[in-house]
């Protein structure tokens, strides 16, 4: 007898949660409320923040699931080519007959059964239910005395809401906040016409650009080698180890003439970017420290310098938001705008035969760790893997919630390596000698996690070469000689 699951939400988690759970035999039901399938992808105004000049801050190997290629041989793709993609990929696995679309899921509470699922004013049971609706939603505006005076022409809106720089041109526009979707705007807005650019901040962080000597900067600083070395190596030297990279690759931002960040990379932070520093460095972007106040048209920053704008984009970030989650299962997750407790982002012991994909916030590209997620739950749900005992879930929740407090961003390669070895698809080095480099220090491509574990691939193998590759940056098996350097420190704080 087949177990129905409805799976909330048809961007790229929820597609990859259906496309799993169905391998495993389960009937998933895909409920999207939107009018059409990609999530954020779609591009469309209040459902999706992507913009349609946007392009992917992640290279196009990162962007893809272990069973599709792309078809563009563009390294960052435009956003309408992802769309395209998640299209293939729910035709290639038959998902398109399982889609609801333009259904909004109003309700998820317990059962008997299983899990009541309340959509159009119609109650369905089903056994199982993936959460997978984003963490990017609903965006998050700090509190600023007096924004609510402010008088500029273009107005106030979250970056969610931006979708060209057409209403800003010839205007002076504060652009607040420095993570990607701020400095991206910003950059969009200085090259396309605003008479004047500045962004606030209440601290630099360090900015590296797309690529780093030809080879995209995802491919560099996301990597199993990082993973390993977070688990080895104390944090003042991870924290040295990527502060050398990114420098190496695009210097410090005072260089530039923007403010200096903190010394520690861990303590400031680090966005991608290609354009934002070129352009400070022109004068065609400002740097203002955080705005201490609005009045009208004014707008007063920290350091007292005040000036008059006609537009405000807010980058500051998204609350966890998932108000369809009764009450009941809302406060077993003790679920608030930043946090929600699930054993590695996934499971609650309170809560079994729920799952969750893709709700922790996150640097890098999404696409990798949401896959190896939803092998995970459909292995674990299915039988391929062993799932996780209760206490081992307790105690995950018990050191997550230790944590909660201090800053909760993760990194692409954290969660990828977490996700795989969930899954039982962690590749073992020892296994595969003639590819240590690359399984080290390349790319964390989806091929890496097709090579051991549920649905190995005979391929797999030669595509990790492929994607190591692509753009120069493993042509050996060879460790360069800050490789091994690296290498030896973690090899040796195992030992």
């Amino acid at each position: 007898m087949t177990t129905s699951v409805a799976v909330i939400g048809a961007g790229p988690g929820g597609l990859a949660a259906a496309r799993w759970l169905l391998a495993q035999g389960f009937e998933p039901t895909i409920f999207e409320k939107a009018p059409m399938l990609g999530g954020q992808w779609t591009g469309l105004p209040g459902l999706s923040g992507v913009w349609p000049a946007m392009h992917t801050n992640s290279s196009r190997t990162l962007t893809a699931f272990g069973d599709l290629e792309h078809d563009t041989e563009l390294v960052y793709p435009p956003n309408r080519e992802v769309l395209a993609y998640l299209h293939r990929y729910a035709e290639r696995f038959a998902l398109t007959p399982r889609l609801l679309l333009g259904t909004r899921v109003d309700l998820i509470g317990r059962h008997s059964d299983g899990w009541l699922v309340r959509h159009d004013g119609v109650d369905d049971v089903f056994a199982r239910v993936v959460v997978a609706t984003g963490r990017f939603h609903t965006p998050a505006i700090p509190a600023v005395p007096g924004l609510e005076t402010f008088a500029g022409a273009a107005g106030a809106i979250p970056s969610y809401q931006y979708r060209d720089p057409a209403p800003y041109r010839d205007k002076r526009v504060l652009v607040a906040g420095c993570a990607i979707s701020a400095l991206e705007i910003a950059a969009d807005l200085a090259h396309l016409g605003a008479a004047r650019v500045v962004v606030t901040q209440r601290r630099q962080r360090y900015v590296l650009p797309k690529f780093a000597a030809g080879v995209p900067s995802d491919s560099r600083i996301y990597t199993r080698y990082g993973a390993l070395a977070s688990e080895s190596l104390p944090a003042a030297e991870i924290d040295r180890q990527l502060k050398e990279i990114v420098v190496e690759a695009a210097g410090s931002p005072e260089q530039y003439g923007a403010p200096a960040p903190d010394p520690s990379l861990f303590a400031a932070g680090v966005t991608l970017n290609q354009h934002y520093l070129p352009l400070v460095a022109e004068g065609r972007i400002t740097v203002r420290p955080w705005i201490k106040a609005v009045a009208g048209t004014r707008v007063t920053f920290a350091d007292g310098n005040a000036e008059d704008f006609d537009g405000i984009v807010f980058g500051t970030g998204f609350t966890l938001s998932l108000p369809f989650l009764s009450e009941d299962i809302r406060a077993t997750l003790d679920l608030d705008a930043v946090h929600m407790d699930a054993d590695r982002y996934t499971f609650h012991p309170n809560l079994p035969g729920m799952a969750f994909v893709g709700m922790w916030d996150q640097s890098g590209g999404y696409f990798v760790p949401l896959e190896l997620q939803a092998r995970w739950i459909a292995y674990a749900w299915g039988g391929a893997v062993p799932a996780p005992a209760e206490e081992e879930q307790r105690r995950s929740i018990d050191a997550y919630r230790s944590r909660r407090g201090s800053p909760q961003k993760t990194q692409m390669h954290l969660a990828a390596m977490t996700f795989a070895r969930a899954a039982g698809v962690e590749p073992h080095l020892e296994n595969w000698p003639q590819l240590r480099r690359a399984l080290l220090f390349g790319p964390l491509a989806p091929s890496c996690f097709r090579l051991e574990g549920p649905d190995a691939l005979d391929r797999a193998p030669a595509q990790l070469v492929r994607d190591a590759a692509a753009f120069g940056a493993i042509t050996s098996n060879e460790l360069t000689g800050r490789e091994a350097k690296y290498w030896s420190l973690v090899e040796n704080a195992a030992n």
